[in-house]
Protein backbone atom coordinates (compact mmCIF):
# COMPACT_ATOMS: atom_id res chain seq x y z
CA UNK A 1 0.00 0.00 0.00
CA UNK A 2 1.27 3.62 -1.19
CA UNK A 3 2.63 5.03 2.31
CA UNK A 4 1.19 9.09 2.36
CA UNK A 5 2.50 12.10 4.00
CA UNK A 6 -0.75 12.91 5.45
CA UNK A 7 -1.29 16.76 5.69
CA UNK A 8 -5.02 17.16 5.42
CA UNK A 9 -5.78 16.74 9.65
CA UNK A 10 -8.29 19.94 9.48
CA UNK A 11 -10.35 17.57 6.66
CA UNK A 12 -10.24 14.73 8.94
CA UNK A 13 -7.88 12.86 11.35
CA UNK A 14 -6.56 9.28 12.08
CA UNK A 15 -8.42 7.31 14.90
CA UNK A 16 -6.15 7.15 18.07
CA UNK A 17 -5.21 3.94 18.52
CA UNK A 18 -6.48 4.66 22.51
CA UNK A 19 -9.60 5.88 20.58
CA UNK A 20 -9.98 2.60 18.45
CA UNK A 21 -9.68 0.26 21.20
CA UNK A 22 -12.32 2.04 23.87
CA UNK A 23 -14.44 2.11 21.54
CA UNK A 24 -14.65 -2.07 20.23
CA UNK A 25 -16.00 -3.57 23.28
CA UNK A 26 -19.35 -1.52 22.09
CA UNK A 27 -19.26 -3.03 18.80
CA UNK A 28 -19.05 -6.41 19.86
CA UNK A 29 -19.99 -8.20 23.41
CA UNK A 30 -21.75 -4.77 24.78
CA UNK A 31 -23.76 -4.03 21.61
CA UNK A 32 -27.04 -3.73 23.89
CA UNK A 33 -29.39 -0.72 23.74
CA UNK A 34 -28.35 1.90 26.56
CA UNK A 35 -32.10 2.34 26.78
CA UNK A 36 -32.67 -1.15 28.11
CA UNK A 37 -33.97 -2.18 31.32
CA UNK A 38 -32.19 -5.53 31.56
CA UNK A 39 -28.75 -5.62 33.28
CA UNK A 40 -26.88 -5.90 30.23
CA UNK A 41 -27.73 -2.31 28.81
CA UNK A 42 -25.98 -0.93 31.98
CA UNK A 43 -22.78 -1.17 30.61
CA UNK A 44 -23.12 0.59 27.28
CA UNK A 45 -25.44 3.37 29.25
CA UNK A 46 -22.41 3.91 31.90
CA UNK A 47 -20.10 4.35 28.76
CA UNK A 48 -22.39 7.00 27.65
CA UNK A 49 -22.29 8.68 30.83
CA UNK A 50 -18.44 8.38 31.54
CA UNK A 51 -17.99 10.54 27.90
CA UNK A 52 -20.43 13.12 28.88
CA UNK A 53 -18.16 13.48 31.69
CA UNK A 54 -15.13 13.51 29.93
CA UNK A 55 -16.23 15.89 27.81
CA UNK A 56 -18.15 18.31 30.17
CA UNK A 57 -14.40 18.01 31.76
CA UNK A 58 -12.59 18.68 28.56
CA UNK A 59 -14.78 21.93 28.13
CA UNK A 60 -13.53 23.71 31.68
CA UNK A 61 -15.80 21.52 34.03
CA UNK A 62 -19.30 21.93 32.99
CA UNK A 63 -22.57 20.53 33.89
CA UNK A 64 -22.24 17.06 32.33
CA UNK A 65 -26.47 17.58 30.93
CA UNK A 66 -25.15 20.40 29.01
CA UNK A 67 -23.36 17.66 26.92
CA UNK A 68 -25.61 16.49 23.80
CA UNK A 69 -24.43 14.12 21.58
CA UNK A 70 -25.10 14.35 17.71
CA UNK A 71 -24.01 12.86 14.28
CA UNK A 72 -21.38 15.62 13.56
CA UNK A 73 -20.39 19.33 13.82
CA UNK A 74 -22.89 19.81 11.09
CA UNK A 75 -25.98 18.45 12.77
CA UNK A 76 -24.96 20.32 16.03
CA UNK A 77 -24.51 23.26 13.89
CA UNK A 78 -28.07 23.09 12.82
CA UNK A 79 -29.78 22.09 15.84
CA UNK A 80 -28.53 24.97 17.47
CA UNK A 81 -29.55 27.69 14.82
CA UNK A 82 -32.94 26.10 13.86
CA UNK A 83 -33.56 24.94 17.21
CA UNK A 84 -33.25 28.72 18.79
CA UNK A 85 -35.18 30.14 15.99
CA UNK A 86 -38.24 27.47 16.15
CA UNK A 87 -38.10 28.52 20.45
CA UNK A 88 -37.22 31.74 20.25
CA UNK A 89 -40.65 33.27 17.70
CA UNK A 90 -40.76 37.18 18.59
CA UNK A 91 -36.40 37.27 17.47
CA UNK A 92 -35.53 36.97 13.67
CA UNK A 93 -31.88 38.63 13.50
CA UNK A 94 -28.94 36.14 13.10
CA UNK A 95 -25.53 38.06 12.62
CA UNK A 96 -23.37 35.61 11.57
CA UNK A 97 -19.76 36.29 9.51
CA UNK A 98 -18.24 35.70 5.64
CA UNK A 99 -15.60 33.29 6.41
CA UNK A 100 -17.70 30.60 9.02
CA UNK A 101 -17.71 26.56 7.44
CA UNK A 102 -20.67 25.88 4.98
CA UNK A 103 -22.31 23.89 7.48
CA UNK A 104 -22.87 27.26 9.24
CA UNK A 105 -23.43 29.98 5.99
CA UNK A 106 -25.90 27.75 4.57
CA UNK A 107 -27.67 26.74 7.34
CA UNK A 108 -28.27 30.90 8.16
CA UNK A 109 -28.75 31.63 4.13
CA UNK A 110 -31.81 29.02 5.02
CA UNK A 111 -32.93 30.87 8.03
CA UNK A 112 -33.56 33.76 5.86
CA UNK A 113 -36.02 31.67 3.68
CA UNK A 114 -37.55 31.02 7.13
CA UNK A 115 -38.21 34.57 7.71
CA UNK A 116 -35.22 35.86 9.34
CA UNK A 117 -32.95 38.32 8.69
CA UNK A 118 -29.07 37.82 8.62
CA UNK A 119 -25.95 39.77 8.96
CA UNK A 120 -22.75 38.71 7.86
CA UNK A 121 -20.16 40.46 8.91
CA UNK A 122 -17.09 40.86 6.67
CA UNK A 123 -13.24 40.03 7.32
CA UNK A 124 -9.94 41.96 6.87
CA UNK A 125 -6.80 40.74 4.43
CA UNK A 126 -5.68 39.29 7.55
CA UNK A 127 -9.01 36.72 7.77
CA UNK A 128 -10.11 38.82 10.95
CA UNK A 129 -13.49 40.23 12.08
CA UNK A 130 -14.63 43.34 11.51
CA UNK A 131 -15.29 44.55 14.83
CA UNK A 132 -16.96 47.72 14.36
CA UNK A 133 -19.08 46.09 11.86
CA UNK A 134 -20.18 43.34 14.47
CA UNK A 135 -21.06 46.24 17.22
CA UNK A 136 -23.24 48.09 14.67
CA UNK A 137 -25.36 44.57 13.92
CA UNK A 138 -25.94 43.73 17.56
CA UNK A 139 -29.23 45.48 18.48
CA UNK A 140 -32.41 44.50 20.65
CA UNK A 141 -33.81 42.39 17.67
CA UNK A 142 -30.87 40.51 17.37
CA UNK A 143 -31.56 36.57 18.48
CA UNK A 144 -28.69 35.02 17.83
CA UNK A 145 -24.64 35.51 17.17
CA UNK A 146 -22.95 32.68 15.27
CA UNK A 147 -19.60 32.84 14.78
CA UNK A 148 -16.33 30.38 14.19
CA UNK A 149 -14.04 29.74 17.12
CA UNK A 150 -11.32 29.11 14.58
CA UNK A 151 -11.11 28.97 10.36
CA UNK A 152 -10.84 25.65 8.98
CA UNK A 153 -9.12 27.10 6.07
CA UNK A 154 -6.91 29.54 7.51
CA UNK A 155 -6.51 28.56 10.95
CA UNK A 156 -7.11 32.01 11.60
CA UNK A 157 -8.89 32.37 15.25
CA UNK A 158 -11.59 34.66 16.86
CA UNK A 159 -11.72 36.19 20.08
CA UNK A 160 -15.24 34.40 20.47
CA UNK A 161 -14.87 34.79 24.52
CA UNK A 162 -14.79 38.86 23.69
CA UNK A 163 -17.39 38.59 21.01
CA UNK A 164 -20.03 37.11 23.25
CA UNK A 165 -19.10 39.24 26.13
CA UNK A 166 -19.77 42.34 23.27
CA UNK A 167 -23.46 40.37 22.47
CA UNK A 168 -24.18 39.92 26.15
CA UNK A 169 -23.84 43.73 26.73
CA UNK A 170 -25.74 45.19 24.52
CA UNK A 171 -28.72 42.43 25.53
CA UNK A 172 -28.34 39.60 28.03
CA UNK A 173 -31.45 37.97 25.56
CA UNK A 174 -28.93 37.75 22.69
CA UNK A 175 -27.52 33.62 22.66
CA UNK A 176 -23.92 33.14 21.30
CA UNK A 177 -22.99 30.14 19.34
CA UNK A 178 -19.73 28.85 18.03
CA UNK A 179 -18.79 26.25 15.65
CA UNK A 180 -15.67 25.30 17.93
CA UNK A 181 -14.87 21.61 15.13
CA UNK A 182 -11.36 23.13 14.24
CA UNK A 183 -10.35 24.46 18.22
CA UNK A 184 -11.42 21.92 19.87
CA UNK A 185 -7.94 19.80 21.22
CA UNK A 186 -5.72 22.81 19.71
CA UNK A 187 -6.90 25.40 21.87
CA UNK A 188 -8.38 25.87 25.62
CA UNK A 189 -11.52 26.00 25.57
CA UNK A 190 -13.30 26.95 29.16
CA UNK A 191 -16.72 27.50 29.08
CA UNK A 192 -17.28 27.71 32.95
CA UNK A 193 -14.98 31.08 33.04
CA UNK A 194 -16.29 32.03 29.12
CA UNK A 195 -20.20 31.88 30.91
CA UNK A 196 -21.72 34.19 28.06
CA UNK A 197 -21.02 31.25 25.13
CA UNK A 198 -24.18 29.66 25.16
CA UNK A 199 -23.56 26.98 22.94
CA UNK A 200 -20.60 25.26 21.42
CA UNK A 201 -20.29 22.78 18.25
CA UNK A 202 -18.26 20.34 17.12
CA UNK A 203 -17.05 17.00 15.79
CA UNK A 204 -15.08 13.84 16.39
CA UNK A 205 -13.15 13.03 13.77
CA UNK A 206 -10.96 16.30 13.75
CA UNK A 207 -9.91 15.14 16.83
CA UNK A 208 -8.57 11.41 16.22
CA UNK A 209 -12.07 9.85 16.86
CA UNK A 210 -14.19 8.34 14.05
CA UNK A 211 -16.69 9.98 11.64
CA UNK A 212 -20.21 9.94 12.54
CA UNK A 213 -20.04 11.40 15.98
CA UNK A 214 -20.13 15.18 17.67
CA UNK A 215 -21.34 16.80 20.01
CA UNK A 216 -23.51 20.68 20.87
CA UNK A 217 -22.74 22.04 24.58
CA UNK A 218 -26.15 23.66 25.31
CA UNK A 219 -26.02 25.63 28.67
CA UNK A 220 -28.64 25.16 31.02
CA UNK A 221 -31.41 27.48 30.37
CA UNK A 222 -30.82 28.40 26.93
CA UNK A 223 -34.14 28.42 24.48
CA UNK A 224 -33.64 25.71 22.08
CA UNK A 225 -35.62 23.38 20.33
CA UNK A 226 -35.01 20.14 19.42
CA UNK A 227 -34.48 19.12 15.73
CA UNK A 228 -34.56 16.01 15.95
CA UNK A 229 -37.90 14.55 17.92
CA UNK A 230 -39.01 11.37 18.21
CA UNK A 231 -37.46 9.82 21.68
CA UNK A 232 -36.35 11.07 25.21
CA UNK A 233 -32.37 10.40 24.64
CA UNK A 234 -30.16 13.03 25.23
CA UNK A 235 -32.37 14.28 27.91
CA UNK A 236 -34.97 15.20 24.89
CA UNK A 237 -32.99 17.12 23.32
CA UNK A 238 -31.59 14.67 20.04
CA UNK A 239 -34.02 12.30 19.62
CA UNK A 240 -32.38 8.67 18.56
CA UNK A 241 -30.56 5.88 19.54
CA UNK A 242 -27.66 6.79 20.87
CA UNK A 243 -24.70 5.85 18.58
CA UNK A 244 -22.56 4.02 22.14
CA UNK A 245 -19.46 2.78 20.81
CA UNK A 246 -18.56 6.33 18.82
CA UNK A 247 -19.89 8.61 21.66
CA UNK A 248 -17.55 6.74 23.92
CA UNK A 249 -14.61 7.31 21.73
CA UNK A 250 -15.42 10.75 21.47
CA UNK A 251 -15.20 11.05 25.41
CA UNK A 252 -11.78 9.34 25.31
CA UNK A 253 -10.26 11.65 22.67
CA UNK A 254 -11.21 14.21 24.61
CA UNK A 255 -9.38 12.95 27.34
CA UNK A 256 -6.17 11.98 25.33
CA UNK A 257 -6.65 15.79 23.83
CA UNK A 258 -6.71 17.02 27.34
CA UNK A 259 -3.05 15.18 27.74
CA UNK A 260 -1.83 16.18 24.55
CA UNK A 261 -2.35 20.11 24.40
CA UNK A 262 1.04 20.92 25.37
CA UNK A 263 1.98 18.78 21.70
CA UNK A 264 0.86 21.58 20.15
CA UNK A 265 4.32 23.53 20.69
CA UNK A 266 6.23 20.89 18.79
CA UNK A 267 3.03 20.75 15.83
CA UNK A 268 3.98 24.79 15.34
CA UNK A 269 7.46 24.68 14.87
CA UNK A 270 6.73 22.12 12.34
CA UNK A 271 3.84 23.94 10.85
CA UNK A 272 6.58 27.36 11.01
CA UNK A 273 9.60 25.45 9.44
CA UNK A 274 7.31 24.20 6.31
CA UNK A 275 6.21 28.30 6.09
CA UNK A 276 9.66 29.87 6.48
CA UNK A 277 11.38 27.10 3.71
CA UNK A 278 8.39 27.64 1.42
CA UNK A 279 8.55 31.95 1.76
CA UNK A 280 12.49 31.45 1.61
CA UNK A 281 12.53 28.77 -1.65
CA UNK A 282 9.53 29.98 -3.92
CA UNK A 283 9.34 33.68 -5.23
CA UNK A 284 5.79 35.55 -4.93
CA UNK A 285 3.81 33.20 -2.62
CA UNK A 286 1.79 34.43 0.45
CA UNK A 287 0.38 33.06 3.78
CA UNK A 288 -3.40 33.44 4.40
CA UNK A 289 -3.91 34.83 7.55
CA UNK A 290 -0.04 35.29 8.82
CA UNK A 291 -0.09 38.77 10.55
CA UNK A 292 -3.64 37.16 12.72
CA UNK A 293 -3.84 34.73 15.28
CA UNK A 294 -3.56 31.03 13.67
CA UNK A 295 -4.50 27.91 15.01
CA UNK A 296 -1.13 26.31 15.38
CA UNK A 297 -1.04 23.33 12.95
CA UNK A 298 -2.54 24.88 9.91
CA UNK A 299 -0.60 27.02 6.72
CA UNK A 300 -2.36 28.39 4.18
CA UNK A 301 0.27 29.53 1.36
CA UNK A 302 -0.85 31.29 -1.55
CA UNK A 303 1.19 30.78 -4.76
CA UNK A 304 0.81 33.18 -7.43
CA UNK A 305 0.38 32.13 -11.11
CA UNK A 306 -0.71 28.74 -10.60
CA UNK A 307 -3.95 26.22 -9.77
CA UNK A 308 -4.58 24.98 -6.35
CA UNK A 309 -6.13 21.70 -8.03
CA UNK A 310 -3.22 21.16 -9.81
CA UNK A 311 -0.39 21.66 -7.03
CA UNK A 312 -2.59 19.03 -5.46
CA UNK A 313 -2.22 16.75 -8.20
CA UNK A 314 1.48 16.94 -8.49
CA UNK A 315 1.99 16.52 -4.50
CA UNK A 316 -0.68 13.63 -4.76
CA UNK A 317 2.14 12.19 -6.78
CA UNK A 318 4.64 12.50 -3.99
CA UNK A 319 2.21 10.74 -1.49
CA UNK A 320 1.54 13.90 0.02
CA UNK A 321 -2.29 14.65 0.75
CA UNK A 322 -3.04 18.39 1.38
CA UNK A 323 -6.04 20.68 0.24
CA UNK A 324 -6.92 23.93 -1.63
CA UNK A 325 -9.72 24.35 1.30
CA UNK A 326 -12.52 22.88 3.10
CA UNK A 327 -13.40 19.15 2.10
CA UNK A 328 -16.82 19.86 2.80
CA UNK A 329 -16.74 22.36 -0.23
CA UNK A 330 -14.10 20.56 -2.39
CA UNK A 331 -15.28 19.65 -5.75
CA UNK A 332 -16.80 23.05 -6.89
CA UNK A 333 -15.02 25.25 -9.46
CA UNK A 334 -15.68 28.14 -6.99
CA UNK A 335 -12.77 29.80 -5.63
CA UNK A 336 -12.63 29.77 -2.05
CA UNK A 337 -15.72 32.17 -0.17
CA UNK A 338 -12.92 32.18 2.08
CA UNK A 339 -10.26 33.38 0.68
CA UNK A 340 -12.73 35.78 -1.31
CA UNK A 341 -13.96 37.61 2.19
CA UNK A 342 -10.45 37.90 2.56
CA UNK A 343 -9.35 40.01 -0.85
CA UNK A 344 -6.83 37.45 -1.82
CA UNK A 345 -5.44 38.42 -4.91
CA UNK A 346 -7.04 36.22 -8.04
CA UNK A 347 -3.88 35.53 -8.88
CA UNK A 348 -3.19 33.82 -5.59
CA UNK A 349 -6.86 32.71 -4.70
CA UNK A 350 -6.58 29.89 -7.11
CA UNK A 351 -3.05 28.39 -6.27
CA UNK A 352 -4.37 28.81 -2.07
CA UNK A 353 -3.17 25.59 -0.93
CA UNK A 354 -3.65 24.35 2.92
CA UNK A 355 -1.11 22.25 4.59
CA UNK A 356 -2.79 21.10 8.42
CA UNK A 357 -0.28 19.46 10.21
CA UNK A 358 -1.57 16.86 12.90
CA UNK A 359 -0.53 14.54 15.96
CA UNK A 360 1.24 11.76 14.03
CA UNK A 361 3.26 14.20 11.40
CA UNK A 362 7.29 13.77 11.78
CA UNK A 363 10.07 16.61 10.87
CA UNK A 364 11.42 13.72 8.34
CA UNK A 365 7.42 14.15 6.38
CA UNK A 366 8.02 18.04 6.81
CA UNK A 367 11.22 17.96 5.07
CA UNK A 368 10.27 15.72 2.30
CA UNK A 369 7.65 18.17 1.25
CA UNK A 370 10.30 21.01 1.57
CA UNK A 371 12.25 18.99 -0.52
CA UNK A 372 8.94 18.42 -3.40
CA UNK A 373 6.95 21.22 -3.08
CA UNK A 374 9.33 24.08 -4.81
CA UNK A 375 10.12 21.84 -7.95
CA UNK A 376 5.73 21.36 -8.14
CA UNK A 377 5.42 25.09 -8.07
CA UNK A 378 8.00 25.66 -10.30
CA UNK A 379 7.33 22.62 -13.19
CA UNK A 380 3.61 24.08 -12.90
CA UNK A 381 4.34 27.94 -13.26
CA UNK A 382 6.82 27.35 -16.67
CA UNK A 383 3.22 26.24 -17.86
CA UNK A 384 1.04 28.91 -16.38
CA UNK A 385 0.19 31.75 -18.77
CA UNK A 386 0.27 33.81 -15.78
CA UNK A 387 3.58 33.24 -15.01
CA UNK A 388 6.82 34.87 -16.81
CA UNK A 389 9.13 32.32 -16.92
CA UNK A 390 12.00 35.19 -18.47
CA UNK A 391 11.61 37.29 -14.71
CA UNK A 392 10.26 34.84 -12.38
CA UNK A 393 7.55 36.50 -11.44
CA UNK A 394 3.95 37.12 -12.19
CA UNK A 395 2.94 38.37 -15.72
CA UNK A 396 2.08 41.50 -15.70
CA UNK A 397 0.13 40.85 -18.70
CA UNK A 398 -2.55 39.38 -16.74
CA UNK A 399 -2.48 42.52 -13.95
CA UNK A 400 -6.22 43.41 -14.55
CA UNK A 401 -7.00 39.62 -12.91
CA UNK A 402 -4.92 40.77 -9.89
CA UNK A 403 -8.29 41.87 -7.76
Amino acid sequence: MKKYIYLDNNATTAVASEVFETLKPYLLDDYFNPGGMYSAAQGPAEAITRARTAVAGFLGGVNPSEIIFTSCATESNNAAIFGTINANPNRRHIITCAVEHPAVLQTCKEAERYGCSVTFIPVDRNGEINLDEYVRALSEETLLVSLIHANNETGVIFPIAKLARIAKEVDKQILFHSDATQSMGKLPIDLRTDSEIDMISFSGHKMYAPKGVGALFMRRGTRCRPTMIGGHQENGHRAGTQNVAFIAALGKACELAGECMKEERSIQELRDRLQNAIIEKIPAVEVNGRDAPRLPNTLNIACHGVEGEAILYELDEYGICASSGSACTSGSLDSSHVLNAMKVPFSAIHGSVRFSIGRYNTSEEIDRVIEVFPSVIERLRKMSPFWDNKTNRLNMDHSELNG
